[in-house]
């Protein structure tokens, strides 16, 4: 009885290692799982593979936006915007609404026609967006390559799984972003019409999983059903991606859930946080703390032992300007490099000068030629 025991005791321990190590699949073409904090891969199926993308196009329209205008710019419907087909907000040409709007119309409503209107307001006309948002994707490190801001197929529109989740992972390091991502319902005036216009966001994440925190939709029949998303669970933010995927929401949620089933976050240090004194020669100040840049922090896997390394010199020499990098530190697990940040000088040390450093010599030679206290 006593080894019955025993032995069930050993598999109910040995569960949760599985489930961790089981290979998961899911029913889309690409797919890929990340870490929101350093973009580790958590898992991936054809995530380096091209497919058309839909409208999920619109993360990477509204991020440029958002960094190229102000919320409160003038947007105005053109003849291109108003005529454009697919999925609209009902532009009538001629109108006028803010960005902040068009943005909100563009991501929950996923409005074609306001996808249209920003990118030639930011640009100029939709080739030229093209072009900015090429350029932004390649700085990215994202495999993307975009046509148009809207999504609607085309030669060459495509992205990988792993690029378009690059691609809101920088977006949702943006605040208003954030907000606009993760709002579930926005209501924005209708030029002419005595009703304002009520959006609704078609990622239904929002309110069917604890913690979403934003995401976007796509569909054309060209490249089937297509999901970026992200969600956040003490402290872990994970995003995903999949294109193509017939069971869009409910995969989403298989692959969360294996996320936060196996994954937890490692904070080794906060942003701006100090790790250590550097000694600095020939300085005013004869130290100078090194901080983390950007904080240090990733998700490793639950039950995986982690370590954490500091590489920095034991002294350097003058002058040091602040925020110039002096050295590195990562998080390590299961002999992986799980994340990186750089360590930089907290403050500006300068070199001193000739009669800074005779002053400094003569008081230690005081200091040192006083009689011992008996």
């Amino acid at each position: 009885m006593k080894r019955t025991i025993i032995i069930i005791l050993l598999i109910v321990l040995l569960l949760p290692a599985c489930r961790a190590s089981e290979a998961l699949t899911v029913a889309a073409k690409g797919a890929v799982l990340i870490d929101a904090a350093s973009g580790r891969i958590l898992f991936a199926q054809n995530a380096d593979q091209p497919y058309p993308m839909a409208s999920t196009t619109k993360v990477m329209t509204t991020l440029l936006a958002l960094e190229q205008a102000s919320l409160d710019e003038p947007v105005t419907a053109g003849k291109n915007a108003a005529g454009v087909t697919g999925t609209s907000m009902y532009l009538s040409e001629g109108e006028t609404l803010s960005m902040e709007h068009m943005l909100y119309g563009l991501m929950l409503r996923s409005g074609n026609d306001a996808a249209v209107a920003v990118a030639e307001h930011v640009a100029g006309s939709v080739p030229a967006f093209a072009e900015m948002m090429n350029a932004r994707a390649k700085e990215l490190n994202a495999n993307a390559h975009f046509v148009n801001p809207h999504g609607l197929d085309a030669d060459g529109h495509q992205t990988s799984a792993l690029g378009l989740a690059r691609i809101m992972r920088e977006a949702m390091q943006n605040p208003t972003f954030r907000t606009i991502t993760g709002t579930t319902r926005k209501i924005v005036p209708w030029v002419g019409n005595e009703y304002s216009r009520v959006l609704e966001n078609k990622n239904r994440l929002l309110t069917t999983y604890e913690g979403a925190t934003g995401g976007k939709t796509g569909f054309t029949n060209k490249a089937g059903r297509c999901l970026v998303f992200s969600a956040e669970r003490d402290g872990l933010e994970l995003i995903g991606a999949v294109l193509n995927c017939p069971t869009w929401f409910d995969t989403a949620t298989v692959m969360l859930d294996y996320g936060f089933d196996n994954f937890r976050m490692e904070r080794a240090y906060d942003p701006g946080e100090a790790v250590r004194e550097i000694a600095v020669v020939n300085g005013i100040d004869e130290a100078v703390e090194a901080v983390a840049d950007g904080g240090l922090m990733g998700a490793v896997r639950i039950g995986v032992p982690v370590d954490v390394s500091v590489s920095l010199p034991p002294a350097i020499d003058a002058p040091v300007r602040a925020g110039d990098i002096l050295g590195s530190a990562e998080i390590k697990s299961d002999g992986d490099v799980i994340a990186r940040c750089d360590l930089v000088a907290a403050a500006t040390v300068e070199q001193v000068s000739l009669a800074q450093a005779f002053t400094r010599l003569l008081r230690n030679w005081f200091w040192w030629a006083q009689p011992a206290t008996p």
